[in-house]
């Protein structure tokens, strides 16, 4: 089994996963600010050509990286990261699903669609007129978020799960690209400091980050 991994922040969120997991797998490294994953041959593993990519040792390629990481929690439960019970599993998903739709995707798409639109003009469908109309939906949901998590340490409950993970490295990602966390959301703000002083937070970034001046 190996990662196809690069730059971004998805693929950090997964590498984060693995870390807590205790796992180390093969790295397969494709250029994603050049390209490299929307090319003839990646295309053909994962249609999306999205990043990462998790290659199984029969070829399989399971892309999506909550799915990615709902399959490496079937494989290896212990530390529990999504949930050890039908409830904890659906309360981590509700929230994760939260998450994804009312914020990362609308903070990804902002910006696809504005910041980094000449890196994607030629690869996604960009719609340029939107860009800050999602970035703003995205605020809402944060101040949202932060009303929510007063006196919670984490957004699922009273541990680290997956949903945390997929935020901040979307937040930690966006920060630096016209899209900073509100100084005045006093408990995201709180959450954020407490992730980002976590161990895997720092392990899981590219060495490339540095050098691109973004967090991935």
């Amino acid at each position: 089994m190996k990662l196809i991994n690069s730059f971004g922040p998805n693929p950090r969120m997964v590498r984060w996963f693995l870390i807590e997991k205790g796992i180390e797998l093969e790295h397969v490294d494709l250029d994603l600010l050049g390209g490299e994953n929307r090319g003839s041959d990646y295309v053909a593993k994962n249609p999306g050509g999205q990043m990462p990519a998790l290659e199984l040792d029969d070829g399989t390629v399971i892309a999506e990286t909550s799915v990615i990481c709902e399959y490496i929690e079937e494989q290896n439960p212990s530390p529990v990261l999504i949930g050890s019970t039908p409830e904890e599993r659906a309360n981590t998903r509700m929230w994760l699903r939260r998450v994804e739709q009312g914020i990362t995707e609308h903070m990804y798409n902002g910006f696809r669609y504005s910041d980094g639109i000449e890196i994607f003009r030629d690869r996604l469908f960009c719609i340029p007129e939107a860009a800050d109309g999602l970035k703003a939906k995205a605020r809402d949901a944060l101040q949202w978020l932060n009303g929510l998590m007063s006196g919670s340490n984490f957004i699922a409950g009273d541990k680290m799960t997956i949903a945390d993970m997929v935020l901040f490295c979307c937040m930690d990602f966006a920060k630096d690209v016209g899209q900073p966390l509100d100084p005045e959301l006093s408990n995201l703000s709180a959450w954020y400091t407490r992730m980002a002083a976590l161990e895997g937070a720092s392990k899981s970034l590219h060495p490339g980050a540095a050098e691109v001046g973004m967090q991935g």
